[in-house]
């Protein structure tokens, strides 16, 4: 039996989507509730969970082991309320939990499976590999008051016996529905999870992985300086570290050492040389070829570019990205290609929408132009309207006749 573990504070709003996607999968469903005060406690008993309240101590993993407490089954999933499990993996973990093994392992010899999240929304690095479902054992709970994991655990049960395995599943298992591009720069949320990390950093000050997450904090939020320390620790002791935690470092370092390119290329370079999954490298191929590009290696960053497409041809920032490549290149057509790629996956995406307007305009091609430009101010009018202002008396200034900007409702 997998028994599914929560825990939960004001999830009414998402979920019921995250237990319906569980349906006929799990066999047991383990709620712990750190102080609702919305319907989502009743909504979690009227899809059969077992709530149990918990007194929150500023703590992910304290939270997470109440629930694996309370737990029956031979299997733990763990899921957020803004996440759902994909039906294909859900059969998947079907099978594992009768017996049925995972490729050419064994069922008996899995002790833990990795599963890849898509952030719905993210646009640039939407997958992360997460440990989400593992044996219910004793041994395996959850360390760290932020960014928690059963990771640590994991591996000292593996080093204590060679026959068991981590599986990585290499298809999309949950798609996250939470994220946020503005979440991580919110005053309380980054200050709650600063104090949390500093905390726990200030008794175990070796903790590369901790020291990534706090790092990865601060470069979202525009810290470079506090950043860079952090980095350089982890990364002294990156023969202790496993490789996925090191790309992250070198692709955070990267991004920090931003206004100092010959070193954030190095860092790239060191990144992408990692055994990781592809998916995972999709921000460090986007980075690195924005890298190259600004500097006029074009050739470079269409490779890196087309790298990232790759591994995931629905990522519309690569395609835009490859789009103002080719066009600082000269290559029109291929530019407009990309451009009206990107739009297809993201039909919102206005500077893609500009973009395809200039070369458009460039080839001479100017009522298509015109509607290009069209869509993105319409676009930008709802994000942006200072910039849709300066687009609009731009196109008024690009000598077109009267006649056609009528037609495209321009005047």
């Amino acid at each position: 039996m997998i028994s599914l573990c929560m825990i939960v504070k004001d999830e009414a709003a998402t979920l019921a989507r995250t237990l319906e996607s569980v349906q006929g999968v799990v066999g047991e469903i383990v709620v712990v509730d750190t102080g609702s005060v919305d319907n989502t406690v009743a909504i979690a008993q009227s899809h059969g969970a077992k709530v149990h309240r918990f007194a929150w101590e500023n703590d992910f993993a304290a939270a997470r082991n109440e629930s694996l407490r309370h737990a029956t089954g031979d299997w733990v999933l763990v899921l957020d309320a803004d996440e759902v499990l994909l039906s294909a993996t859900a059969q998947v973990l079907q099978q594992l939990d009768q017996g049925q093994p995972l490729g050419d392992i064994a069922a008996e010899d899995v002790l833990a499976v990795n599963l890849l999240r898509l952030e719905l929304g993210a646009p640039q690095a939407p997958y992360t590999l997460i440990t989400r479902c593992f044996r219910r054992l004793p041994e395996i709970t959850f360390n760290r008051p932020y960014h928690e994991t059963v990771d640590d655990s994991v591996a000292a049960l593996q080093a204590q016996a060679a026959r068991w395995q981590v599986v990585t599943l290499g298809e999309v298992a949950i798609h996250h529905t939470g994220y946020d591009p503005a979440v991580v720069v919110e005053r309380g949320k980054f200050d709650r999870a600063r104090t949390a990390m500093e905390g726990y950093l200030a008794e175990h000050p070796n903790d590369g992985y901790l020291l990534n997450k706090l790092a990865a904090l601060y470069v979202e939020s525009n810290q470079a300086e506090l950043a860079l320390p952090l980095l350089n620790r982890a990364l002294a002791q990156a023969d202790t570290l496993d490789e996925l935690t090191c790309y992250e470092l070198h692709y955070h370092r990267a991004l920090a050492l931003a206004d100092r390119p010959t070193q954030a290329a190095s860092d790239y370079e060191a990144a992408l040389a990692l055994a990781v999954p592809p998916m995972l490298k999709l921000g460090a191929w986007i980075n690195y070829g924005s890298l190259k590009k600004a500097q006029g290696d074009l050739e470079g960053a269409i490779e890196l570019f087309q790298k990232a497409i790759e591994a995931d041809p629905t990522l519309a920032i690569a395609h835009y990205n490859l789009g103002t490549a080719h066009r600082n290149r000269g290559y029109l057509d291929e530019a407009i290609a990309a451009y009206r790629q990107a739009i297809a996956l993201n039909p919102n995406y206005a500077e893609a929408h500009q973009n395809l307007g200039v070369a458009l305009f460039k080839l001479g091609q100017l009522p298509e132009a015109l509607q290009a430009f069209k869509q993105a101010i319409a676009l930008y009018e709802v994000t942006d309207p200072a910039t849709a202002a300066g687009l609009r008396r731009g196109v008024s200034a690009l000598g077109i006749s009267p006649l056609l900007l009528a037609q495209a409702g321009f005047m």
